[in-house]
């Protein structure tokens, strides 16, 4: 095989790597801020039924009650239906999660959906799924900043929305940093999974035209990509990490 095929392979590829960076890069725009809001939801502290702790103890019968009024007053539905969200997005496949999420309009409420769907269902899926784990992330960087220093910016005068964007969110970017680093290169290679929607990215696109030219060569011009792109995220987001490194 000659150099001029290896470079019609590549041209080739050319829209799939388009799609493949769609995918990547839209993904990224709708999860990650999405994934703050589950983090907060997941921390909520919210009791709507927190008036049933502050009533003194009960007599008699309703006294066995007690564990259950318990319970009840200081139920966070916010938090648990986040804690439900994140359970499900990350204890099942996505490969699952896309099926259901381009199917699910048609058998539950009867919508024909048109080809141009598949895209969006992608992204839906892709945007869901790394939400329940950059949500994660998000609160980890959260909980891991000192009591101390809500107190201190509480003395200064702030805001708890000044705490967060003055104080806790600078903090949490640089603390939160590798591990992001390491979802966005998953993010990388999973872009792959948009072929059980038959949306056609780089690497269905490099099976496609492996079996029509009967070679292996696509494929392995596929992996040099992700390889190439994946090396690319690494250092942009070291390069972000040094930048961040303010004392050392």
């Amino acid at each position: 095989m000659g150099s001029a095929e290896y470079f019609n392979i590549i041209y080739q590829l050319g829209d799939g790597m388009l799609a493949t960076l769609l995918i990547f890069v839209l993904t990224l725009v709708f999860s990650m801020p999405l994934g703050l809001l589950v983090a907060f939801a997941r921390m909520s502290k919210w009791t709507p039924f927190g008036f049933l702790l502050q009533k003194e103890g009960f007599h008699g019968k309703v006294a066995s009650a007690g564990g259950l009024r318990k319970w009840v007053g200081s139920f966070k539905p916010i938090q648990f239906l986040a804690k439900i969200y994140i359970s499900i997005l990350r204890g099942t496949p996505l490969m699952l999660q896309l099926l259901v999420v381009y199917f699910a309009p048609y058998y539950v409420f009867g919508i024909n959906l048109s080809k141009e769907y598949r895209l969006i269902a992608v992204l839906i899926g892709f945007s869901i799924n790394y939400a329940a784990y950059f949500a994660e992330i998000y609160r980890s960087g959260i909980e891991s900043i000192p009591v101390g220093q809500y107190e201190a910016s509480s003395v200064l005068g702030y805001n708890k929305y000044q705490t967060f964007f003055k104080i806790v969110f600078p903090q949490m970017v640089k603390r939160i940093l590798p591990p992001v680093t390491n979802e966005i290169i998953t993010l990388v290679k999973d872009t792959a999974m948009a072929f059980v929607l038959n949306y056609t990215e780089m690497f269905t696109l490099a099976k496609q035209i492996a079996a029509a030219k009967t070679t292996i060569i696509p494929l392995f011009i596929a992996g040099a990509f992700y390889f190439v792109f994946n090396a690319v995220v690494a250092h942009v987001m070291e390069r972000v990490e040094r930048a961040l490194s303010y004392y050392r």
